[in-house]
């Protein structure tokens, strides 16, 4: 009995790759959580964000951030394990046409915020789906935290989310979880810090399910 539990604890070490588009206030959140993952999880995080941390990323800076620094770079400074165990690897550059190709997870999140940023979220999604990945994305995470959180494919959507229906103009019919509280900025609601760490709680249960997915699809072709 005992071999077969240590057999078992061997197998459950960290496989395959997670890809964070998206590095802010949500993606450092979600970033920690899968940095603390036990018995599973990701080997490799990529973190892509072009923006640097300023004095209003109050979070970045409690954790020990300066003012100037690369969000990415940052990211994998938090992360203290041996890189054999899991390794963060810091992309600090915006997607765009010319660097899409860097975008390489089997799973692969996208908490991009500032300005319309849906064509270039469909791109992305478009990108990983072509490479056989799975995506996880958001579509409005307004409120003041007692919000009912919406995750289901983007397919079961009705039409009542601008985000969503955006996406859908883009080509995304299928095959994406899309995340929201159903608040957007039209509805005059704060983002707080209490929606930021229930929505990245569940947006890294879910990756981690998918790249499990992917994990045993993979061990099993």
């Amino acid at each position: 009995m005992k071999d077969e539990i240590q057999k078992m604890e061997d197998g459950r070490v960290p496989k395959g790759r997670i890809d964070l588009i998206g590095c802010g206030r949500l993606g450092l959140r979600i970033a920690i959580n899968l940095m603390q993952v036990h018995r599973g999880g990701p080997k490799t995080i990529g973190a892509f964000d072009g923006q640097k941390i300023s004095g209003g990323d109050v979070i970045f800076t409690l954790y020990g951030a300066e003012i100037g620094q690369c969000k990415p770079d940052f990211i994998k400074q938090l992360c203290t394990h041996d890189e054999e165990f899991r390794n963060i690897i810091s992309y600090p550059e915006y997607i765009d046409d010319d660097n899409i190709d860097l975008i390489e997870g089997d799973v692969v999140i996208i908490v991009i915020a500032g300005g319309n940023t849906i064509p270039t979220a469909a791109k992305i999604i478009k990108h990983a789906h072509e490479r056989g990945a799975k995506t996880i994305g958001t579509a409005g995470i307004f409120g003041f935290g007692d919000e009912n959180i919406e995750i289901k494919d983007i397919s079961e959507y009705d039409d009542s989310n601008p985000a969503v229906e955006e996406l859908r103009k883009e080509g995304i019919l299928d095959n994406h979880l899309v995340l929201t509280t159903n608040k957007l900025i039209r509805d005059n609601e704060p983002v707080t810090p209490y929606t930021l760490d229930e929505v990245a709680k569940i947006i890294t249960m879910n990756a981690l399910k998918l790249l499990r997915d992917q994990n045993d699809k993979n061990s099993n072709s």
